[in-house]
């Protein structure tokens, strides 16, 4: 079982002296978030079947059953005809429907997610449930279409909540909540013209360090390898490269824009080393597309760093097992949680937060890539 908690005390605690750490189990966070949400009204007569609150609340079908049958014990539900599981009670305070709910839209389920990302909405489940609030995960590839209004209007009334939380969200969707102006934060970046609050790491200011360090160590082809979707951290990336290789003699910024797939990205690559001008060094923005370049790099001869360079934008744990160990940025996902949890209970109390970015320094890890 998962545990959330304070390091281990050796030695018992004296009668006058602190109180042990609380240790909260995942059965216990999700019980307490199925009850705030009996309490606030937002689900009355019956709870949604068991796929759907372990969809809603990514967690197992036996970590759901458990906080079930610990909310029965406590006189919340009752067992009712064909197992379904009615609710005895709202408690005492019949607050506002759906006000303690802070959603997360999710294009991919928890456990497709990046590790780093896994982490993040762990804490913040923990931070959200410590203040009082609820964490629900809804996972729509439909509302990450072109045309997801359709999709939106049906998950928002089938699921209100205080807050949404957008996660990995292109110009379409943020476009949708800022023209009907629902409570929303943005974990990322906003598209271009879009003036939702948002939270992501500095891209734009991680990228302009790299360029200037390539530019440094006298690297005159440098490559930009990201994915085709125009993610607003992606394009800041790439205005942050541009201004880092900026002043006389800069070299040119090669972007190479692929589809996700090794097959496709080798193939821009094998193109871009047969080229006239063959970058020198790479900088890559997703973690895992890392080991795809640094591999098909090594069967064409090439040696890291001496024929090529290579710098990660993200960080992913695995990254501190490549030979050799690669230069990267690390952003704290514990940190970028606690203060996403943060904004969201401001919005989620006061009904407001600026319109504006709010972006996380990241750190250079050095390794032996560049």
């Amino acid at each position: 079982m998962l545990l959330v908690c304070c390091p281990n005390q050796m030695s018992s605690p004296s009668p006058t002296g602190p109180k042990p750490p609380q240790r909260t189990s995942l059965v216990s966070l999700t019980a307490q978030s199925l009850r705030d949400s009996m309490e606030s009204g937002h689900w009355q007569g019956h709870l949604p079947g068991e796929r759907e609150l372990c969809a809603r609340l990514q967690v197992s079908r036996h970590t759901l059953r458990a906080a079930l049958n610990e909310l029965q014990r406590d006189g919340w539900l009752e067992v009712a005809e064909r197992q379904r599981r009615r609710i005895k009670t709202t408690g005492t305070s019949q607050r506002t429907a759906h006000s303690r709910v802070i959603a997360l839209l999710s294009s991919r389920p928890l456990l497709a997610m990046s590790p780093s990302s896994v982490v993040m909405v762990d804490e913040l489940r923990d931070q959200l449930s410590r203040a009082g609030f609820s964490l629900e995960i809804h996972v729509s590839t439909a509302c990450y279409s072109t045309k997801p209004a359709k999709a939106l209007d049906l998950l928002v009334a089938r699921s209100p909540a205080a807050v949404w939380l957008l996660f990995g969200s292109l110009e379409p969707m943020q476009n949708w909540f800022s023209q009907r102006q629902l409570p929303c934060l943005v974990v990322g970046s906003c598209a271009s013209g879009i003036t939702l609050p948002s939270f992501d790491a500095d891209y734009r200011a991680g990228c302009r360090h790299a360029g200037a360090m390539m530019r440094r160590k006298g690297h005159r082809h440098i490559a930009f390898i990201r994915p085709e979707s125009n993610f607003g951290g992606d394009v800041e990336s790439e205005r942050g490269l541009v201004e880092g290789l900026q002043g006389e003699g800069a070299p040119p910024l090669q972007v190479l824009l692929h589809n996700g797939t090794p097959e496709h990205l080798c193939t821009l690559l094998d193109k871009a080393l047969r080229s006239s001008r063959p970058p020198t060094a790479c900088i890559v923005a997703r973690a895992v597309h890392v080991l795809t370049v640094m591999m098909f790099l090594m069967q064409r001869g090439k040696r890291i760093p001496q024929d090529i360079a290579i710098i990660s934008r993200d960080d992913e744990a695995f990254l501190q097992h490549t030979i050799p160990p690669v230069t990267r940025y690390a952003a704290n996902p514990t940190q970028f949680a606690r203060s996403v949890s943060k904004a969201a209970r401001k919005l989620a109390e006061t009904g407001t937060l600026p319109p504006k970015a709010i972006r996380l320094m990241p750190q250079l890890v050095r390794g032996e890539t560049l």
